[in-house]
């Protein structure tokens, strides 16, 4: 079937979705592939559950009328998405990097749904998958779009863009994430710097943090560009601490303003900065920002202050790379807070890096004074330099339950596959 008739049913069905146990009666399924699982033989169960079409790209599973066969199932959905974003002509902005995709893709929705009618990637649903389900999700009423891409290797952000077709960009920065397979901090910049690319040859517009000297050079020929920082930029800011809140203050001429955030660490600043600027570059007045922002709660594991007991929590486990690692241990140390522990899981994905890595981490941590330290995942093994270590965060729960902290503050940090939030069970 041709993409432009499957966005005929699209138009009267336009609900899709890949995995049946989130289906919904009026759904158009796709049956996709994975390395454990073949969404074909699932076809027949999307029917029976109410979907009014299954995609499907093995001939033998299009038994059905409500069957239709294509060469490849995840090609149609990408194709199918691309499709309805050329249907559109509002701006989409797209966000990557290595840090802070989420929580900026969050700050910038937030700040533009003052004004526009704003759709944006539901969670972290950013990747192959995600970006086109994303894409198809925008209703026909939508004044701005925000589309978040992530990547673990070189050649998938240009592909993204081929599909979401960027007229805004933001590079949250390029650190040493996914270095397995990027292969190094170059690779990383190229990667991610993909985007950039697509902008340059598409005459779009990229949101550049000045206090990152290198993205000014992955910039280079880009015509339109607006800039926020701590210096030399149209949007300029100072990151101030309340206890471990974040605090703005916004010194550019005409939109001065204290914007208070509900986000721990320092850290954040940037992601608050391209906030503002992306608002302020919309004609959305500072007040409308400042209140947008400092509504703006974060979740899922991501720089959140928990109450536990008698215990305060900054609970950061979603995800971790060095230059994460590194910002949340030295914005923790700084923070003027009783008892502080640390509680840190491996950092996945490091390739032949990986001891270095974890080894310069635990020599950052003794760098200064803790109650107590506790390293969880085999990437510790070796390194612990006398601190307390587990293989899992399950056996650091059972630790924790039969030696509970009181009145501490505590950082939990770590990679999404070393679950930390595990631990906070305990307490």
């Amino acid at each position: 079937m041709k993409t432009e008739d499957l966005y005929e049913l699209y138009k009267r069905h336009p609900s899709v979705q890949t995995d049946t146990r989130k289906l919904k009666p009026g759904d158009i399924f796709f049956a996709l592939k994975g390395p454990n699982f073949n969404g074909n033989a699932f076809a027949q169960q999307a029917l029976d559950a109410g979907a009014v079409y299954a995609v499907v790209d093995e001939i033998e599973y299009a038994t059905d009328d409500g069957c239709i066969y294509v060469d490849d199932a995840l090609a149609a959905l990408q194709a199918l998405a691309k499709y309805h974003r050329q249907q559109f002509n509002i701006p989409f902005i797209a966000i990557t990097g290595s840090n802070g995709k989420t929580t900026t893709k969050e700050l910038v929705t937030t700040v533009l749904r003052r004004k526009y009618k704003t759709y944006a990637t539901y969670g972290n649903l950013n990747n192959h998958i995600g970006v086109p389900l994303t894409l198809l999700s925008i209703p026909a009423d939508a004044e701005m779009a925000v589309i978040e891409m992530g990547a673990n290797h070189r050649g998938e952000i240009a592909d993204y863009c081929t599909i979401a077709l960027p007229t805004h960009g933001i590079i949250t920065n390029c650190g040493k994430a996914h270095i397995e397979g990027f292969g190094g901090i170059e690779g990383v910049r190229k990667g991610k710097g993909e985007l950039y690319d697509f902008l340059r040859e598409n005459h779009g517009t990229a949101f550049r943090n000045t206090d990152l000297d290198y993205l000014h050079g992955m910039a280079t020929g880009i015509e339109q560009q607006v800039t926020y920082g701590s210096a030399n930029a149209q949007y300029i800011g100072k990151p101030l601490m309340d206890d471990v809140f974040l605090k703005v203050a916004m010194l550019t001429s005409g939109n001065e303003a204290t914007i208070q955030t509900n986000l721990v660490g320092e850290y954040n600043f940037p992601n608050v900065m391209v906030a503002v600027a992306v608002g302020l570059h919309f004609d959305i007045g500072i007040d409308d920002i400042k209140e947008a922002i400092a509504a703006y709660q974060p979740d899922n594991s991501r720089s959140q202050w928990i109450q536990a007991g008698s215990n305060r929590l900054i609970l950061d486990a979603y995800n971790a790379n060095p230059s994460s690692m590194r910002a949340a241990i030295v914005n923790f140390a700084k923070a003027d807070l009783p008892n502080k522990i640390l509680w840190l899981g491996g950092m996945k994905e490091m390739g032949p890096d990986e001891e270095k890595e974890h080894r310069e981490l635990v020599a950052l941590v003794k760098e200064y004074d803790w109650e107590d330290v506790i390293l969880v995942g085999k990437e510790f093994i070796g390194l612990t330099e006398g601190y307390r270590h587990f293989n899992t965060s399950a056996e650091a729960k059972e630790y924790v339950a039969a030696h509970k902290p009181e009145q501490a503050s505590i950082l939990v940090k770590g990679s999404r596959g070393s679950r930390m939030e595990v631990m906070v069970e305990a307490l």
